[in-house]
């Protein structure tokens, strides 16, 4: 008979069997049995300075890896504290296990010390969550998490143990498959509806490809790349799809949306095909919806059967893995006939158009030789990193600029809170990348907002030596506060200026590496390449024009082709 061991060596023998390397996690009361056992395990375990951070660690680590990221937190504070990572990942389909400690299960609403119902508050916040009150189901609760994290559209799973569960002591016995009879996971697509799909998409005359999040998460990019030239359709990738088609192939428009380029915009609303792949049709894609792509016939292929019709109602619905569904359709795309000479003379004029609108309003980088821009500032952060390096944003107009100039190569390196808009993000998810992939060059871009609310973790990055570049764009405002204040609302200021950043070299030293702050653009390109050739971490304070907006620029409630493209201009009165 195998050794009685503890519900704490049982969770751990779960973790390992899981693959898992690395946590991020804050001890407390309930969960120092789980520590303890910790103390003689070789499972690397890294102290955040606040739990929230611990949730956008793991977060940064599964972004950058694809496999799940796990994060560990203590009873009340602490698992309350996980709450807006664990929303993040759920809003951005990343997978990641939380671990949670409960007090006793005896004490369970009693309101004892450190006693919150994490169940019932993480329900919304979460995939799905679970509450361990029995030894017993330990190992089969652990393993189903993981497996409900991962597969299907992939998001944040819960598991809330009680500290006399990890006291217990019983027999392990190690769980070799998943039941779980109400768990569908749909993958392979509707045969009939992939040949609808070719059908149209071989008869279009401006088909759009329209990729998100899902190619990444389903590992997509090479079957996206194939799909993107035999269909001989331009494409744009969201916010969260960057980097799935390569930024150089030639396919490759921009992102759309709220702050999209001129072209991507142009053509979602002219096409007469849009094709959505691992997309959910989201708001800042999308704007007023009545008016979005109202010429196109649509294609929506995604896992997750609740997301199709949910915004806009598609011609041909198609559920299941999108990496699985483009294999399928291209092989589809590669037998059909070729296009007859008016579909082709079709084809070739909308192309031309699409490259008119890119040549009519180009996202370029503004320069000054005054002051820093902020476009400037990505360009060069975009000369250093070509293509390759891993860039975890804030959020912010940082986050938008970073989008538009900085480009991705391959997936799973551009990092950031696309659906909640988490300010506090970009420096622990950049600790979570780094962990996850140590040979990679990691930026942090941030606001100096957002900066500040994750200003504890330099004690991590310091305390492991991980060489981050944290680069704070600093505009001494809540940027894109100020922007729609300045243009929707008269310039009443209110609530957005940061009168008050602490000085880089000294904030820097006190944690043990190098800083810097710079304000002349003739500092900028030295002080990136000094930061990147610094073998540990390095923080560079940038001080940038503090009243550049992000544009383009589609208002609240407008629709995408209605965008402002630059400031306002001052009206010229006539001459009496």
């Amino acid at each position: 008979m195998s050794t009685l061991i503890s519900g704490a060596r049982m969770l751990l023998e779960c973790l390992i069997r899981e693959g898992v390397d690395c946590m991020f996690g804050y001890p407390g009361g309930v969960t120092l049995p789980f520590y303890d056992v910790l103390y003689d395990s070789p499972f690397r375990h890294v102290l955040v300075r606040h739990e929230e951070n611990a949730a956008f660690a793991a977060e940064g680590y599964a972004r950058a890896t694809g496999k799940v990221g796990v994060c560990c937190a203590t009873s009340g504070p602490g698992a309350t504290n996980l709450t807006t990572g664990l929303v993040d990942a759920l809003m951005d389909s990343i997978p990641v296990v939380a671990i949670t400690g409960q007090v006793t299960s005896k004490l369970i609403g009693s309101d004892a010390f450190q006693e919150a119902d994490t169940f019932g508050i993480t329900r919304p916040c979460t995939k799905h969550n679970y509450l361990v009150k029995n030894l017993e189901d330990l190992p089969r609760i652990i393993h189903e998490a993981f497996y409900i994290a991962s597969t299907g559209r992939p998001g944040p799973v819960l598991v809330d143990i009680t500290k006399d569960v990890f006291q217990a002591q019983g027999h392990y016995q190690p769980v070799t498959s998943i039941h779980l009879p109400g768990y569908k996971v749909f993958t392979e697509g509707h045969t009939g509806q992939m040949r609808r799909a070719a059908q149209l998409i071989q008869e279009a005359k401006r088909p759009l490809v329209y990729a998100g999040g899902g190619i990444v998460a389903a590992g997509a990019a090479e079957e996206l790349r194939q799909f993107v030239e035999l269909s001989d359709a331009p494409a744009v990738t969201t916010l969260m799809g960057l980097g799935a088609l390569p930024s150089n192939h030639p396919n490759f428009i921009s992102m759309p949306g709220m702050h999209g380029s001129y072209a991507a915009n142009m053509a979602m609303t002219n096409s007469d095909l849009l094709i959505g792949l691992g997309v959910r049709f989201d708001d800042r894609v999308t704007g007023r919806l009545a008016a979005f792509a109202p010429h196109a016939k649509v294609i929506h292929v995604d896992i997750d059967p609740a997301e199709i019709g949910k915004n806009r109602a598609p011609d041909v619905p198609i559920v299941g893995d999108v990496k699985r569904v483009l294999a399928r359709l291209n092989k589809l795309l590669a037998s059909a006939p070729a296009r007859d000479e008016a579909l082709t003379a079709a084809r070739r004029a909308w192309w031309s158009q699409v490259r008119k609108w890119k040549e009519e309003h180009p996202l370029r980088p503004l320069t000054s030789e005054t002051e820093i821009k902020p476009q400037h500032l990505m360009a060069e952060i975009d000369r250093l990193s070509e293509g390759r390096a891993i860039v975890a944003s804030d959020v912010g107009q940082h986050q938008m600029w970073a989008a538009q100039l900085i480009r991705f190569d391959e997936p799973r390196l551009w990092l950031n809170s696309g659906g909640l808009g988490s300010m506090g993000f970009g420096l622990p998810a950049a600790i979570g990348a780094q962990f996850a992939r140590p040979e990679k060059l990691v930026f942090a871009i941030c606001g100096d907002g957002g900066f500040q609310m994750s200003i504890p973790e330099l004690a991590t990055i310091g305390g492991f030596g991980l060489p981050i570049k944290m680069i704070v764009m600093n505009n001494g405002y809540l940027g894109m506060v100020r922007q729609w204040q300045t243009l929707f609302y008269n310039n009443r200021l209110s609530g957005v200026e940061l009168d008050c950043f602490p000085d880089a070299e000294k904030l820097a030293a006190a944690y043990g590496f190098k800083g810097k702050t710079i304000e002349k653009p003739w500092e900028l390109a030295p002080a990136l390449e000094e930061a990147v050739k610094e073998s540990g971490p390095y923080l560079l304070n940038v001080k940038v024009s503090p009243e550049e907006c992000v544009y383009p620029m589609v208002p609240a409630g407008g629709a995408i082709n209605e965008m402002v493209l630059g400031p306002p201009q001052p009206v010229a009165v006539p001459a009496k």
